[in-house]
């Protein structure tokens, strides 16, 4: 049955609805801890001045969806704790970060950091287009979003995160490019940021049949995006990319003068920092390079069917997926002693590989959700083994619950984001019934989901306000409840 307006708006007020209202937001989680307060509230005030920039509010786009949930968890066999969260979590996005700008146009934040990262957009975004939208309100700002998207990448295909407006705006005024850009809220470049914003294009087209965003614009993003990745395929004799940010960790800069470890040609495609946005320890980051694979071949086919004229730029897209792939399967594979021949999370080019998994989708665990490859595949179930093992020194089991953590939180750390990519490569019911058990009983009371979590104490937590870790949790409860489209 659905609820009135006055109901919704009673639903949205419990989290993070009230948004500008600091008091909400006040000691639930380390993330005032870990930023420093001046830190902290200089993001709520750039937070706070983009959404006056809003056109309207959102209030008629979460009735629609509030109404689609109702259809979808229509005789669900989920617990009414579920059910209240995925209800909650999937009008997070649409309510608090969505911002439909008087141009027509549409900026989608992260959550509590005011920029908009091509890789959590499309993240944030894939969940609805497993929605009936017969009003195509939904659809066209998905479709103003994605258009957005490649409209950065021609702007800075270097950037990962964006401003607003060509403000100035950043994480950190110290930080040191080959290219300053007031667009840019951070300039790591990530070579999964630019594989997002062309998957979430093409499941629109395949889920909506809109074509209307293969335009111009998007043709001259995709060459911009297919030249980046012929340089970074040879990023020691060819790119100009150098990222410093000297504020003692490690993690956010890159060493060798900002230009990263040396690496030898491998085909794969180089990048500068993991999904997490820490830097890479190799160069060579395999998910992201399987996940180039993949978007590289719905290329091939949005170029065959809507720019058929451009051939050469369909053989150089063939040619860099072959290169790619080749790269993977010569490099990429390890023989590990206790499991077999698995994936390497980095490698080099040079000998040397880096043996673990992070969260941050792309990520080992996330092929198959990535659809490089089925859930079955060898290897892949070699590597999943290991990813799910104290193996993997980023995964963490504590009394409380266990799961795939990241070098990006603190040890000992479970991320939300894990148990859901987990729950998504699973074809064990056990297992996913246990991580529904999982998400029921480490939200902290909040019916939302949240980036990390000690393992031993969920109440502990870094993230209070993560769109995209709610979005990939309704995507798992969506499969469990067989209404997944994607």
């Amino acid at each position: 049955m659905t609820r009135g307006f006055t109901g919704l708006r009673c639903l949205l007020n419990e989290g993070n609805g009230d948004i500008l209202d600091k008091e909400v937001l006040k000691n639930t989680s380390l993330d005032k801890e870990l930023m420093g307060d001046d830190t902290y509230l200089r993001l709520r005030r750039i937070t706070d001045e983009i959404l006056t920039e809003a056109m309207r509010d959102n209030a008629e786009l979460a009735t629609l969806i509030d109404n689609a949930v109702d259809q979808v968890l229509e005789r669900a066999n989920l617990s009414d704790k579920l059910k209240r969260m995925f209800r909650k979590c999937m009008l997070n996005t649409i309510t608090t970060t969505l911002v439909q700008k008087k141009d027509d146009s549409a900026f989608l934040f992260t959550g509590d950091i005011p920029a908009m990262w091509l890789r959590d957009s499309g993240g944030q975004l894939r969940v609805f287009l497993n929605l009936d939208d017969p009003s195509g309100k939904l659809y066209d700002v998905i479709g103003a979003v994605i258009r957005q998207q490649f409209r950065y990448i021609l702007l800075d295909p270097y950037t990962n995160a964006f401003n607003f407006a060509g403000n100035g705006n950043c994480w950190s005024a110290i930080d040191k490019s080959e290219r300053q850009n007031p667009w840019s809220w951070e300039r790591k470049y990530e070579l999964d940021s630019l594989c997002f914003p062309v998957e979430l294009a093409y499941f629109y087209w395949k889920q909506t049949g809109r074509v209307d965003l293969f335009d111009g614009d998007f043709l001259a993003a995709v060459k911009e995006l297919i030249r980046v990745f012929r340089v970074e395929q040879h990023h020691e004799e060819q790119s100009e990319y150098f990222f410093i940010r000297d504020n003692g960790i490690e993690q956010d800069s890159l060493p060798n003068d900002g230009r990263g470890i040396k690496v030898g040609y491998t085909g794969m495609i180089w990048s500068a920092f993991r999904p997490s946005d820490d830097a890479c320890e190799y160069g060579y980051l395999l998910p992201a390079n399987m996940f180039a694979v993949v978007i590289l071949g719905y290329l091939e086919e949005i170029m065959t069917a809507f720019y058929p004229e451009e051939t050469d730029l369909l053989g150089t897209i063939t040619d860099v997926k072959k290169e790619v792939q080749a790269g993977i399967v010569e490099f990429g594979i390890v023989e590990h002693p206790k499991y077999g021949k698995i994936y390497a999370y980095e490698v080099d080019g040079l000998g040397n590989s880096n043996i673990m998994d992070d969260t941050g989708v792309p990520s080992l665990l996330s092929l198959p959700y990535i659809k490089y490859c089925d859930t079955d595949d060898a290897i892949y179930q070699n590597t999943r083994r290991f990813s799910l093992s104290k193996d993997n020194r980023y995964y963490f089991e504590g009394t409380a619950a266990k799961g795939l953590g990241s070098p990006h939180t603190p040890p000992e750390y479970v991320w939300h984001m894990g148990l859901a990519i987990q729950g998504l490569t699973s074809t064990d019911e056990e297992e996913c019934q246990e991580l529904l058990r999982l998400f029921e009983t480490t939200d902290a009371g909040t019916d939302l989901t949240h980036e990390g979590f000690l393992a031993d104490d969920p109440t502990i937590y870094t993230r209070e306000w993560f769109s995209w870790s709610n979005s990939i949790f309704c995507e798992f409860v969506l499969k469990e409840i067989g209404k997944l489209k994607l």
